[in-house]
């Protein structure tokens, strides 16, 4: 008799569960068995960047049947789940950063010359900079080179759901993987160099070198339009032994729309040296910084300094040892220096597009070339007797020099330019046909 009530007491408690009218049960047991839930649905997708509403990660794992006679109570678990997942990870479940020497032993195993960030407390630092791009879900982040995986794993503790480690030296890449197996889905390794996307010439590549088309397939980030949120920020330090050039070969990139630029306005985090960065934000009349490289960054892009470190702070791996500081006569060169460079969503207008582009890159390069000369004699060399009107058009004093022109006037005059009947056929244009053939200054 005893065992037949405690059976009609079940009965009974399945029976109110199951009545549409009856409500939830408590939140409490919920929570408690939502953490069981959601233990493999921490994963994300790299396919999901595309806008609309995002998709659950845990969509595709088999997760366990809580109840199947309470869709509220379903619900509310995804609720639950999904807000865990958003959040840091837990004091218990925080990576280890590593001790700075073993950090310094394992960086100075790099063949090549680099600079590496290995002290836990400059890694915190830099990410306390960029707590904004990692709650900013909507965007991936690329960190280059990470070495040890030290500020891969301050990105992680502060709650980074979305890291792709780009790493060239494939002696870092076992490291990285077991750190990636640990996760349970916000890091994806692969054996890249980032400053070595998209080289000049066709073929197959072999890593680190690679194809940004390749890399953004296997990653499933889409190509978005230029008005768009920014996609992917790109985290990590320029290399020092072409960090001009790497700048220059970005700009290219940038105003034509090609390599990461083609997927939309791909934003820049870098530590830069405090040398280059004084030249990319020199204003006109600083005849020791502005110059053609200040005019079309600042034209470009929105430039932040977010933080400055002394050379001593990183570690350096190079043939001479030392910290390969590069010389500066003419600028102070004490720091690296923590820059965000975020493409102006204004940049394309109606007259200046990815395809005629490279013809004002060229035009400020030529005006800038010799500072202290008038920009009106230049205006003449490509159209004899045009410089003065173009000049009184654009605002700008007969008298200026290429020197004192700002970089938004020099994007003024360049529309002038490509809607004046006079100066199309100028010599500029074939000059700029034959630099291109010669130099490949097109990535």
């Amino acid at each position: 008799m005893a065992l037949r009530g405690r059976c009609r007491f079940i009965v009974l408690a399945v029976q109110n569960l199951s009545q549409p009218g009856q409500r939830a049960p408590a939140f409490s047991p919920l929570v408690s068995m939502s953490r069981t839930f959601c233990s493999s649905a921490r994963t994300f997708s790299l396919d999901s960047y595309p806008s609309g509403p995002r998709r659950n990660a845990s969509a595709g794992a088999k997760a366990e049947r809580v109840s199947p006679s309470s869709g509220r109570a379903q619900r509310n678990l995804s609720a639950v789940a999904l807000s865990l997942q958003k959040q840091p990870l837990s004091c218990n479940d925080l990576l280890d950063l590593g001790e700075m020497e073993e950090n310094r032993r394992k960086a100075l195993t790099c063949r090549y010359q680099r600079r590496f960030i290995v002290d836990p407390k400059l890694a915190r630092t830099v990410t306390d900079h960029l707590i904004q791009d990692i709650e900013d879900e909507k965007a991936v982040i690329f960190e280059c080179n990470p070495g040890p995986g030290v500020l891969t794993c301050s990105l992680i503790n502060c709650g980074a759901q979305r890291v792709v480690a780009l790493e060239s030296d494939n002696s870092f890449l076992p490291d990285l993987q077991a750190l990636e197996r640990k996760l349970d889905g916000q890091l994806k390794v692969m054996h890249c160099d980032f400053f070595k996307l998209d080289p000049v010439g066709q073929g197959s590549m072999i890593p680190p070198a690679m194809y940004s088309e390749k890399l953004f397939t296997d990653l499933g980030i889409p190509e978005v339009p230029w008005s768009a949120d920014v996609p992917v920020k790109v985290v990590g330090i320029f290399s020092q032994r072409n960090e001009r050039g790497m700048l220059w070969k970005l700009i290219y990139a940038l105003f034509e729309r090609l390599s990461v630029f083609r997927y939309g306005r791909v934003e820049l985090i870098m530590f830069i040296s405090e040398k280059e960065y004084r030249k990319l934000v020199a204003r006109p009349g600083d005849t020791k910084g502005y110059q053609a490289l200040s005019a079309l960054w600042q034209m470009a892009c929105d430039i932040e300094l977010l933080h400055q470190e002394p050379w001593s702070s990183f570690v350096t791996t190079s043939k001479h040892g030392g910290l390969a500081i590069p010389k500066s006569i003419l600028l102070p060169n004490e720091h690296l220096c923590l820059v965000r460079l975020t493409p102006r969503e204004d940049l394309f207008t109606s007259v200046l597009t990815p395809f005629n582009s490279n013809t004002l890159v060229m035009m400020v390069k030529q005006c800038l070339a010799k500072r202290k000369s008038r920009l009106v004699e230049k205006l003449n060399s490509w159209n004899p007797g045009g410089g003065q009107d173009m000049l009184a058009q654009a605002g700008l004093l007969e008298h200026v020099l290429t020197g004192q022109v700002y970089p938004q006037e020099y994007k003024r005059l360049f529309e002038l330019i490509d809607k004046s009947e006079e100066f199309s056929q100028s010599w500029l244009y074939k000059e700029i046909l034959e630099n291109t053939q010669r130099t490949g200054c097109c990535i």
